[in-house]
């Protein structure tokens, strides 16, 4: 095996345990044990289990990434929000060992981004969309990233749940009711929102 088949099959043997057991629940030495190699060849290509782990999220971070991104091919407003729902939720059925590993907490995330730092990213890419549509309709475009943000946030958290949801709806149902929620709420969004409760601050 060359120096870069083995860093390859150390990648996707420490993406499969890091996805089924999380950071913590993962060893070197599980890692060295199921490439058959002692746990010096793991710190000579990774320096040890934070450097494979940084590595592995920062692969994942750019896959789903690219997918929302070159999903988002224009048309419709309306059918910009399918476009990034289907996106996302693409990459949760293609690419499920990611996702967990992304959606985990991890000591190392300072330096290799977290899926919140994710989800910002997608999200500034909706914004600008966004941004347009509020000018147009005579919303004050500041307000863009806020509601980029809610609506990103909402699209992954879904995307969450609809993992592991023990009756699992369809991906194209599952992007309808989201693109539903999302749309018809925006069409009839207040361009000067007011609270109800007693509460003001």
């Amino acid at each position: 095996m060359t120096g870069k088949e083995r860093r390859e099959q150390l990648l996707d043997i420490g993406r499969t345990l890091f996805a089924e057991r999380g950071f913590e629940g993962t060893s070197v030495e599980e890692i060295a044990h199921k490439a058959g190699v002692s746990k010096p060849v793991v710190y000579e290509h990774f320096g040890g289990k934070e450097g494979l782990y940084a590595v592995v999220v920062d692969r994942e971070m750019r896959r789903l990434l690219d997918m929302v991104t070159s999903a988002l091919t224009g048309g419709h407003p309306r059918e910009l929000l399918e476009q990034a729902a289907f996106a996302l939720l693409d990459y949760i059925e293609q690419y499920t060992d990611g996702f967990r590993i992304l959606v985990r907490d991890s000591p190392v995330a300072q330096s290799t981004g977290t899926f919140a730092s994710l989800i910002s990213d997608i999200a500034t890419q909706v914004e600008d969309i966004l941004g347009m549509e509020f000018k147009n309709r005579g919303f004050d475009p500041k307000l863009a990233p806020m509601y980029a943000q809610a609506l990103v946030g909402m699209v992954a958290l879904t995307g969450q749940w609809w993992l592991d949801a023990p009756q699992r709806p369809e991906k194209a149902e599952v992007a309808a009711h989201l693109v539903n929620l999302s749309w018809n709420g925006l069409s009839g969004i207040e361009p000067k929102p007011r609270l109800i409760g007693h509460r003001k601050s």
